[in-house]
């Protein structure tokens, strides 16, 4: 190439570094936009227009935005982000996570589970524990972000169970209100290995 090409232009690319691309992603749009999405999936629900919300749903799951907000939360936000499934992958690069977000579109067969015998607090006991891949944990994000609204607007205004934004301190406080204006009872019940049992 002559001088006069390289001034005007014509010089070879640089190859763009895929740490500058990831941390340059505008994640407050990214956030904004997959909000306003669930956001008339779940005012679609609420309204009872299921077919509509529906849409929604799948524009959702194949929206870009949304799969680079769910590998963002599985490799980065989740506590768990560095335990390993079966494929042995804990941390993962920011060219890796971009290939991540682009390889969960689609119906992918998920991989089996890594089982993991955990100690329940204060007793002798073990509860097993299920460890995904990556991949599949950051496709259960995905499929979660769209389902989550939906079922918000279904819900009883009561319940405190793993809800977004809800914690066993707003149930207590319910029942300290409810307490105070009249007679209650309270059941207090435990469903002993209800979900799991050993071969």
């Amino acid at each position: 190439m002559t001088k006069a090409s390289l001034k005007k232009g014509f010089e070879k690319s640089k190859p763009i570094k895929t740490t500058s691309v990831w941390k340059a992603i505008p994640w407050a749009k990214v956030q904004r936009q997959v909000f306003k999405l669930q956001k008339r999936i779940f005012q679609a629900a609420k309204s009872g227009q299921d077919a509509k919300a529906r849409r929604w749903q799948r524009l959702l799951v194949k929206s870009y935005y949304a799969r680079l907000l769910a590998v963002r939360r599985v490799t980065q936000d989740n506590q768990g982000k560095k335990t390993a499934g079966v494929d042995g992958m804990r941390a993962i690069s920011p060219r890796q996570r971009l290939e991540l977000a682009k390889s969960i579109k689609g119906n992918l067969k998920a991989k089996p589970l890594r089982r993991v015998w955990i100690q329940k607090p204060g007793r002798d006991e073990k509860r097993p524990l299920g460890i995904p891949t990556i991949q599949d944990r950051a496709r259960q994000a995905l499929v979660k972000s769209a389902l989550e609204p939906e079922w918000e607007s279904r819900f009883e205004s009561n319940s405190y169970g793993f809800r977004p934004g809800r914690s066993a301190h707003d149930a207590i406080s319910r029942i300290f209100q409810s307490i105070n204006k009249g007679g209650y009872y309270i059941l207090d019940a435990d469903i002993a290995k209800c979900s799991y049992r050993e071969p």
